[in-house]
């Protein structure tokens, strides 16, 4: 009997499924994985799963290990960490993360997981996928010391960015958001909290996460002249009014955007992916990011979780996802 696995699927925009899948045996090359967590990331993923991603951007939004296309049915997700039980001797029992959706067991090349330092508990390590967001848009954002830095947006990736910037020399860091709620967050992470209307302006660098054409233009409002605004928010097929006229131009600003599908030009000489999943990971040795994991559920509950969190019926940051030992 061939071994199988269980997998989460997209049968159609809006509804999952928990699916058999066949588990082929591992090459020399290749690492079986059982999993331990995996993460739902709540802005891709809720755009996928409502079937949100416009035709030009297929291409580009297909996951490392993506099966089906978009808009569906598909097997999608990124944030999986698990215990090696079979492969290269130096890699077996290791933990390590991957880029993988949410299955019970998985084989794929040893190449394609970064083993989780020990000062990083499992549970946690699920965040380095967006942790590594972050770090690629600092890459691109260049943050100098004594910056006066807004992140708009208290989502999972503002969050990540808000608790990387936390540990900069000298920056005044806030995160802003319209949910007042989000401010126990911000300060679990060690960074000071506003609402939109009360936000500090005069910045240097504010990076933009909301996702709302509400909070880029508030974005700008905020900058100091020659300020720049780093856009990390994905619209999907949603279109999107940007204030340019007024003093757009007088005060000489500037919105670039920051995607972690190619690494920072201004690292890309020197830095791998790899090398920047390794950076992640190092990172979440703070317990700091604890504070970004907002709820839990079995994978069995995955066909029913996931509409309640595109819906907004489950708030979340990371809803992180846990595997039986026995699963598969």
């Amino acid at each position: 009997m061939p071994r199988v696995a269980c997998a989460f699927w997209l049968n159609a925009p809006g509804q999952g499924e928990i699916r058999t899948v066949p588990l082929p045996e591992p090459r020399a090359d290749e690492v079986l994985v059982r999993t331990l967590w995996s993460g739902v990331s709540r802005g891709t993923e809720t755009l996928v799963f409502r079937g949100g991603v416009p035709e030009s951007q297929h291409s580009v939004m297909r996951a490392p290990f993506q099966e089906g296309d978009f808009p569906a049915p598909l097997k999608y997700g990124y944030l999986n960490v698990g215990v090696v039980e079979e492969g290269p001797s130096a890699l077996v029992g290791r933990t390590v993360f991957c880029l993988y959706p949410h299955q019970t067991h998985y084989v794929v090349p040893a190449r394609a997981v970064t083993p989780v330092p020990d000062s990083v508990p499992a549970p946690r390590a699920v965040l380095a996928g967006t942790v590594e967001t972050a770090v690629n848009a600092l890459w691109d954002a260049a943050p100098l010391v004594g910056d006066r830095i807004a992140v708009i947006g208290a989502g999972m990736v503002g969050c990540s960015v808000a608790a990387v910037l936390a540990r900069y020399p000298a920056v005044r860091v806030q995160l802003v958001d319209a949910d007042p709620a989000r401010e126990a967050t911000a300060k679990a992470l060690g960074v000071d909290f506003a609402l939109p209307q009360h936000a500090l302006g005069d910045c240097d660098l504010v990076v933009h996460a909301s996702a709302t054409e509400e909070g880029l233009a508030r974005s700008l409002e905020l900058l100091a002249p020659e300020g720049t605004v780093i856009e990390l928010s994905w619209y999907g097929d949603r279109q999107v009014s940007l204030p340019l006229g007024e003093a757009f131009h007088s005060r000489r600003l500037v919105v670039r955007s920051s995607q972690v599908g190619a690494v920072s030009p201004a690292r890309r000489a020197r830095r791998t992916f790899a090398d920047r999943l390794a950076l992640a990971l190092d990172l979440l040795a703070d317990p700091a990011f604890d504070a970004l994991i907002t709820g839990e559920s079995a994978f069995e509950e995955l066909p029913g979780v996931l509409p309640r969190l595109a819906s907004g019926d489950l708030p979340a940051l990371c809803h992180r996802i846990r595997y039986a030992p026995t699963d598969g």
